[in-house]
């Protein structure tokens, strides 16, 4: 399949106040993530390499040792199997573009 229309994919919960929608191929998963105020991502790893960028809000994002509060525009880079999490400002909602290689089975 050559193109996707993500009005109609359901969108998934992962934590409290945290949900996606993947769309994916045989090398690469794309997941727009929806991310309520105050929400926590816990820290976590996973072995896919996973490259991002903010298209909504304001996060606090921690990536390895290296913390920084990221906003609309912002980029990130996750490389394998380093511990990250993400913290959602109270001042509102974020919304993030996340591709991972290879595609996560357990977001499929």
């Amino acid at each position: 399949m050559a193109f996707f229309d993500m009005t109609t994919i359901p969108a998934r919960a992962l934590v409290q106040g945290i949900s996606m929608k993947a769309v994916y191929g045989e090398q690469l998963m794309l997941m727009v993530v929806d991310l309520e105020a105050g929400a926590v991502l816990p820290a976590h790893h996973h072995h896919h390499e996973q490259m991002g960028m903010v298209l909504e809000g304001e996060l606090h994002f921690t990536i390895g040792e290296e913390t920084k509060i990221c906003s609309a525009g912002d980029t990130y880079l996750i490389p394998s199997n380093v511990i990250h999490s993400v913290t959602v400002s109270k001042a509102g909602p974020a919304k993030v573009l996340d591709v991972f290689n290879p595609p996560r089975e357990d977001y499929k």
